[in-house]
């Protein structure tokens, strides 16, 4: 051991002449110890909604699109064999996506139509885990059979086995020119995805009763694909356009989503700011046990002074003990943190009201990236408090000091 660390842990235990140097000390790791464990606990709830939210998503729509300038896709099987070619896609279905009006007892609601194939769609979007009472081959031509969503269903009154009327603004084309398109549909099943903008619009319809209804032959609106990886959707998007060409293009899940999870990235790095600044209250507070210390401790850096410690080594010597009360009051907080995380986690004792998060408990993941940079950031912190008392320290002039001792 250094004899400048030596000093600084015997600086650190010894009893004070004014025990408020050890009062403001014992301020500082407590401070430090809160800033870590509060950054901790924060960034692993907001990286578990995130986490939550983006399962929701995934959940209702597929990781990419295939779509057409000309506003729809005839060659539907070529389209899906050439794309089911490209290195990283796993599945393909067709869809149909529309905008609708849905009739009930009275009650009107807007809503968005989309056409699955019953087959295929299972392949690309776990949709069954969502429905309630049935599956998604309750969707079939012989019975006409609808599946909407759950507070869809309270808005227009509707349950299992009721008949409701879908009204299309397209329309179907007659001698005197397009007039709207009503058709009836059998409730056959309720979805809930967790997500409110989808349980109170999305309807869905197999694939020939949206063909039929709209009017469009054989024609669907799009292609759903599944990737291997979600986090290169992006780039598998962009082989498959330039393997298809015009009029076909991309859109991945990132892209339809962009603004939600740059807004979620944006709080995420704001509360960071925001919780930074526990810590470094904290380090204000090393910095004043510091320049006491200094003032209690002018006597032995002049001892020191005189018997050959170099400027540098009483600079190190309090640059040490401030790092020391940074890294105590860091691994108290890391261990704080996570533990707390944990028991977040395990038995789940914040509850929240399902009719407005649509989830009933806090949902808590950590990252160790970001538990790596929250120590980081206070250590770095905790060293930047170190430097002024230190520099002062090594100014100290033995003479001075020991002039009147």
């Amino acid at each position: 051991m250094s004899f400048e660390t030596f000093f600084s842990l015997r600086y650190l235990k010894a009893k004070r002449k004014q025990g408020f140097i050890s009062i403001i000390t014992g301020i500082s790791i407590l401070g430090i110890t809160i800033g870590v464990m509060a950054l901790i606990v924060v960034l692993a709830v907001m990286n578990g909604f995130r986490e939550d939210l983006m399962k929701k998503i995934l959940g209702v729509n597929s990781h990419l699109l295939i779509l057409s300038y000309n506003a729809g896709i005839k060659d539907t099987e070529a389209v899906m064999e050439k794309a089911l070619k490209v290195d990283g896609v796993l599945s393909a279905t067709p869809f149909i996506y529309s905008e609708v009006m849905v009739k009930h007892a009275g009650n009107i609601s807007g809503a968005i139509l989309r056409g699955l194939d019953p087959v295929t769609v299972g392949t690309v979007i776990n949709i069954n885990s969502m429905i309630k009472k049935g599956s998604i081959n309750v969707l079939n031509k012989s019975n006409q059979g609808i599946i909407i969503g759950s507070e869809l269903s309270k808005q227009i009154g509707a349950l299992p086995g009721d008949i409701i009327t879908l009204v299309s603004p397209i329309g179907k084309l007659t001698p005197l020119g397009r007039v709207a398109n009503e058709e009836t549909f059998k409730v056959a099943a309720l979805f809930e995805s967790g997500m409110y903008e989808y349980d109170s619009k999305m309807i869905f319809l197999s694939l020939t009763d949206a063909q039929d209804f709209l009017s469009l032959g054989d024609e669907v609106t799009g292609i759903e694909l599944k990737v291997n990886d979600i986090h290169k959707s992006d780039k598998i998007g962009k082989i498959i356009q330039e393997e298809l060409g015009y009029p076909y293009w991309t859109k991945d899940w990132k892209m339809m989503n962009k603004s939600l999870f740059s807004a979620l990235k944006l709080e995420k790095v704001t509360m960071f700011i925001i919780l930074i600044m526990i810590v470094l209250v904290g380090a204000l507070n090393i910095i004043s046990s510091l320049v006491m210390l200094v003032m209690e401790k002018t006597r032995d850096i002049a001892i020191l002074r005189t018997m050959g410690a170099s400027s540098k080594s009483i600079m190190s010597i309090f640059i040490f003990q401030g790092l020391f009360v940074g890294l105590i009051g860091t691994f108290l907080g890391l261990i704080s943190g996570s533990f707390l995380c944990q028991l977040l986690a395990r038995y789940k004792f914040i509850k929240l009201p399902p009719d407005v998060y649509y989830i009933t408990t806090l949902p808590v993941r950590m990252e160790w990236l970001d538990v790596a940079s929250i120590a980081l950031a206070a250590i770095v912190i905790s060293f930047l408090a170190t430097i002024y008392p230190s520099w002062q320290a090594s100014k100290v002039n033995p003479v001075e000091a020991l002039r009147y001792e």
